[in-house]
């Protein structure tokens, strides 16, 4: 019986590879190294079993294992197998040796790989050093890596592997601090988006800036054996590559994840349309600057570029054009209008969304006029690694039934789980929300239901205290009882300076 590899073992292993690059490498870059490495063992792991499996079903009848190979999920020649590389561990071209197999898995695999590693140099002597460090790096994480054997009779279910991927992604984006969030967000922050929009069977799911993909693998787990079709863009293209091996770890092989500026170029269309989604789950940057960069040709002659609502083609920003400096509700704007007739989207944003002016007021206003805004949830703060700004997360629908928004005040100390660098929300804590937010009630110092008459009234404000009371009264105090108290002390003072009083005669001062 083949003895199974646990979750604990294959993290230890990654961990171990970290150590190889850790001090010398910034984390934000070396996590692309481990784990573009970590797939590549698992496909060729893979790979070889089967190879093994047809050998012997086929009685080493090379056509038809061949026949048998090129069916799989994934191509592989030997020469770009993580065998093939760990035999090579010695040579002195081993990086520019690497760089060939990722090239070649590729190329045996356009359909689904292309363009995965383009943004990944092994051979690098900017990021892994001159020669001789790079190759002692790159021998110590390919022996690393040996020790680990990732076979699917061995490893069991998939998702093993993409947990592992997850848990070291989110290790890394601890590690990077405020770079981590630009590809990560945390676990139990995209479990509660994920229950928001509350996904069902053959929707479409999309993420606009998707990071590493782990929110939009949250959502699918939502739904029986995944049946949804994914959709995400990513501008980082390091980001985008990683995001497509995790699907693939998590079993996901149709995803439809693009690479590039969601704001001045969305690549999910339909007839030249942006194209619909019934549940959009999203974090995008906070407040990003210069968001519009991508809209200039570059031909204003010297003049500073101004954006205007005419330069998009898409209509999206109709409603307003965001502050230059404060591209969030640019994405909002970019979901809503690719959210379909019935359809949910939740979005992390920072508290200044519900409250700022200017153009972002008329926007907001629009929004609320329109009926789309469901609920605004505040979280408490320090969910994020290295922000410890405090976040909101928005619930929009297509077609509500209602006209008032709910207001949740989650934040407070009781909600959540302080961490020393970092605080969690907890199971029962994102069960709370849910079930407040499906209920849709007010509940005493923590929600409420207000109507968009109340809303008006407060100008379209949306800061959440002016909805929810979470002031707790102190109980009254018993006067009679403080005199009682004083009169006492008083008597106590008495006694002991009477006391003192005898002992300094006793002597003698």
């Amino acid at each position: 019986m083949t003895e199974t590899v646990t979750q604990q073992q294959i993290n230890s292993v990654l961990w171990q590879a970290a150590d190889t690059f850790r001090g010398k490498i910034d984390s934000s870059i070396y996590k692309d190294y481990i784990l573009t490495m970590l797939f590549i063992k698992y496909i060729s792991d893979t790979y070889k079993e089967h190879l093994e499996e047809y050998t012997e079903r086929y009685d080493g009848d090379e056509t038809r294992i061949e026949r048998a190979l090129s069916r799989e999920r994934f191509v592989l020649e030997e020469d770009a197998t993580f065998d093939y590389l760990y035999s090579k561990r010695n040579d002195p071209a081993i990086g520019e040796i690497i760089n060939k197999a990722l090239e070649k898995i590729e190329n045996e695999n356009t359909g689904k790989l292309r363009g995965v590693f383009r943004n990944i140099d092994y051979n690098s002597e900017t990021v892994l050093g001159k020669t001789k460090d790079r190759n002692a790096t790159l021998r110590t994480l390919l022996e690393d890596f040996n020790t680990l054997t990732l076979k699917p009779s061995v490893v069991g279910r998939e998702d093993v592997i993409g947990d592992s991927y997850q848990y070291m992604i989110e290790q890394f984006a601890s590690d990077a601090g405020k770079k981590g969030g630009e590809f990560f967000t945390p676990s139990m922050l995209s479990e509660l988006l994920a229950r928001l929009v509350k996904p069902q069977v053959n929707d479409r799911i999309y993420d606009p800036t998707c990071g590493s993909g782990s929110l939009l693998i949250k959502v699918a787990n939502q739904v029986p054996d995944k049946k949804v079709q994914i959709y995400g863009q990513e501008r980082n293209g390091q980001t985008h590559s990683l995001a497509i091996m995790n699907m693939y770890l998590h079993g996901i092989d149709d995803a439809k994840l693009e690479w590039g500026d969601t704001l001045s170029n969305p690549l999910h269309l339909e007839n030249d349309k942006l194209m619909k989604f019934q549940r959009i789950v999203a974090n995008p940057p906070f407040s990003l600057d210069k968001w519009y960069e991508g809209f200039s040709d570059g031909s204003t002659n010297g003049k500073k570029f101004k954006m205007e609502a005419s330069l998009d083609p898409y209509h999206r920003f109709d409603w307003g054009v965001p502050p230059k400096t404060k591209g969030d509700y640019a994405f909002v704007q970019h979901m809503l209008h690719s959210l379909a007739e019935d359809g949910t989207m939740a979005t992390i944003l920072p508290h200044g969304v519900l409250f700022r002016g200017s153009s972002e007021g008329k926007i907001r206003k629009e929004i609320i006029q329109m009926n789309l805004l469901d609920a605004v949830i505040g979280v408490p703060s320090n969910l994020f690694f290295g922000v410890s700004i405090p976040a909101v997360v928005l619930v929009f629908k297509k077609n509500r039934t209602r006209d008032d928004v709910l207001f949740i005040d989650a934040s407070g100390e009781e909600y959540f789980e302080k961490g020393k660098n970092q605080n969690k929300l907890r199971e029962e804590d994102i069960q709370r929300i849910v079930d407040t937010y499906d209920n849709f009630e007010t509940v005493d110092k923590y929600s409420y239901v207000a109507s968009r008459d109340e809303i008006i009234e407060n100008d379209y404000n949306l800061n959440i205290p002016r909805y929810v009371d979470t002031f707790e009264e102190e109980e009254p105090v018993d006067m009679k009882e403080v005199k009682q108290n004083i009169k006492k002390i008083k008597s106590e003072i008495a006694e002991v300076e009477k006391q003192m009083e005898a002992y300094l005669e006793e002597l003698g001062l």
